[in-house]
């Protein structure tokens, strides 16, 4: 094959990725419409530095991301791993200072305690931060018996379900990106096609080192 036949056959492929990013966005459009279901039950975890409600796991920002991890008695891998599914789920975390900057956290739940959580986080080197629940929160939020993602935003002291994700989706999540993209409120970007009022930025704007949020936007030279 000469490299003008395979860059041909490239471009006819690439015609079929941009329809696919295109549908993308189009799904990611209708997710930021979709009803918010209030959270009318109080939840608890225990975390590294004691007892936390779901209100407390957003840290302050308005969007939250829960991913139910299986690490626990009675899962493989226990008590030196958690599943081997939800570990490289954990292993695909970007770095968390992105998301913090879409006004939005991450964190995992197990039901193993806060010490085995701890080791383990160390020992792999994951750094999101990982809580105990302690109720019903994964029989009612559809993760009791199979891993899966759990979307949230609050409006003042009120929680709001907004999305979720499980099954083979989960496996596309991990990136900033695509953690964005199932959120109520988005990328939060401008080109976006998203509600009348919703925070929007221009693209590129507001990316940043991950370790230089907050000192403002570099300048370029």
């Amino acid at each position: 094959m000469s490299a003008q036949e395979w860059e041909t056959a490239r471009e006819q492929l690439l015609e079929k990725e941009k329809r696919l990013t295109r549908a993308r966005d189009a799904l990611a459009a209708e997710r930021r419409r979709m009803p918010w279901m209030a959270v009318e039950r109080s939840y608890e975890f225990d975390g590294p530095e004691g007892r936390a409600s779901l209100l407390d796991l957003f840290a302050g920002r308005r969007q939250l991301i829960v991913y139910r991890a299986f690490f626990e008695p009675g899962v493989s891998g226990w008590p030196d791993h958690a599943c081997v599914g939800c570990s490289m789920v954990a292993d695909h975390v970007g770095h968390l200072a992105h998301l913090n900057a879409r006004d939005t956290t991450l964190v995992f739940v197990s039901r193993a305690p806060q010490p085995d959580i701890a080791r383990v986080k160390a020992r792999l080197g994951w750094t999101m931060p990982w809580y105990t629940m302690t109720d019903e929160f994964d029989a009612d939020f559809g993760v009791d018996e199979w891993h899966g993602t759990n979307a949230f935003i609050r409006d003042g002291d009120r929680v709001f379900r907004t999305y979720f994700i499980n099954a083979r989706g989960d496996e596309s999540l991990g990136s900033t990106w695509s953690y964005l993209d199932m959120t109520a409120l988005g990328r939060q970007e401008e080109w976006e096609d998203s509600p009348e009022g919703y925070p929007q930025t221009p693209p590129y704007a507001w990316w940043n080192w991950h370790d230089e949020y907050g000192n403002g936007r570099p300048t370029a030279g």
